[in-house]
């Protein structure tokens, strides 16, 4: 075949990939090169077969490479989703995309999803304490009332500590304490002694230092290992990394280190299905092995322990916690870039954007559930 041929083929199959985009696209209300902020702009005239061919994950990394450009990615993710246009992918390419689907969580192998979490957890703290608030709190404010992104954190230690019904003197576990500002705020508000667990030697530290002279103690231990007894347990943003196959385990965890009377308060994203809720471009570069529970999931693993006393949804403040932290980020890049690379600024970007799209367009969840072993006149959960 000759040169003249191949060149041919190539820019007839390009233009095809392009027809295809360019339909789903108009779908969602998005235009290839138009004026709105929900636009795209093409810079690489293959990056749709590499979307349509490898799915998030080639949407995620083309975005990093610089082969496409948005002003506004969160519309952009929050158009794509509420048209529903993952499921519109015409038939011919899904068996492609289920190839290329399983070829990728299969690479995922436990060295190299640890060394891509080293790449987010262990990010420096230059980042994390410019971009989050004074608790340090890398989970979903409380926006009820509040007006700005300290006051929302706020907001939500105290509806965590309110929702316990703490009192002075308890002895509360916190599953998965990161920096230790709840645990802080608990100890600090309530009186209560509050005891940390974390698998991460620099967050023990951290958690340490911020919580010295309270009555915190933060211990470097898998929660599996767990085995006292506490008045009030709680869980923020850890079960997302826990996966279907420990739930059970989890939960029975919990229920044998809670006291009969007590109370556990899960704070966790969620997913509207049942079904293994791992984006590869997420699980490859932001949160290795994580997945999102549903609704069922969560029940069926905490019925045999536990009485469900509520289920608060708030998924929608999680859209104004990401944009706040996105705004801080844009706003520390400056003083922080000489410390990453540019495809690490536009794949943190891309990361916030695209789940402030998710929560908006109501795709995924934010959820409070609050259980007890079955409380004697029930409980009056605040809002």
């Amino acid at each position: 075949m000759s040169h003249t041929s191949l060149a041919v083929e190539s820019s007839t199959q390009r233009d095809a990939w392009w027809r295809i985009a360019e339909t789903l696209l108009d779908e969602a209300g998005i235009t290839i090169n138009g004026s709105g902020a929900a636009d795209i702009q093409v810079k690489n005239p293959n990056v749709f077969k590499r979307i349509l061919q490898q799915g998030s994950l080639g949407l995620g990394e083309s975005y990093m490479d610089g082969w496409w450009e948005c002003e506004r990615l969160d519309l952009f993710f929050t158009r794509i989703l509420n048209a529903g246009l993952d499921t519109k992918i015409p038939h011919h390419l899904k068996d492609v995309l289920r190839i290329l689907w399983a070829r990728t969580v299969n690479l995922q192998s436990r060295k190299r999803a640890w060394i891509v979490g080293k790449e987010h957890y262990d990010l420096g703290n230059d980042l994390f304490t410019r971009m989050l608030d004074p608790f340090m709190q890398y989970s979903c404010g409380y926006w009820k009332t509040a007006t700005d992104l300290a006051s929302a954190q706020q907001a939500k230690l105290r509806l965590i500590g309110e929702k316990l019904q703490l009192r002075p003197g308890m002895k509360v576990l916190d599953i998965g304490c990161g920096w230790g500002g709840l645990a802080e705020f608990l100890a600090r508000e309530y009186g209560v002694s509050v005891y940390g667990v974390t698998i991460s030697r620099e967050q023990q530290a951290l958690a340490q230092q911020r919580c010295a002279g309270l009555d915190v103690t933060i211990l470097l231990k898998d929660y599996r290992d767990l085995n006292e007894q506490f008045d009030r347990i709680v869980s923020v943003g850890m079960f997302e990394h826990v996966g279907p196959k420990n739930y059970a385990t989890y939960f029975s965890v919990v229920a044998r280190n809670l006291n009969p009377d007590g109370l556990f308060l899960l704070h966790s994203i969620g997913s509207n299905k049942t079904d293994m809720n791992v984006d590869p471009w997420i699980n490859k570069y932001i949160f290795p092995n994580g997945c999102l529970p549903s609704v069922r999931q969560i029940a069926d693993a905490s019925e045999p322990h536990f009485v469900m006393e509520d289920w608060h949804n708030f998924g929608p403040d999680y859209d104004k916690t990401l944009m706040a932290w996105y705004q801080r980020f844009l706003t520390a890049w400056p003083e922080i870039a000489s410390n990453y690379s540019p495809r690490f600024k536009r794949m943190f970007t891309y990361y916030l954007n695209a789940c402030a799209g998710a929560f908006r367009s109501r795709d995924i969840q934010l959820w409070q559930v609050v259980f007890s072993h079955g409380t004697e006149g029930g409980l009056r959960v605040p809002r």
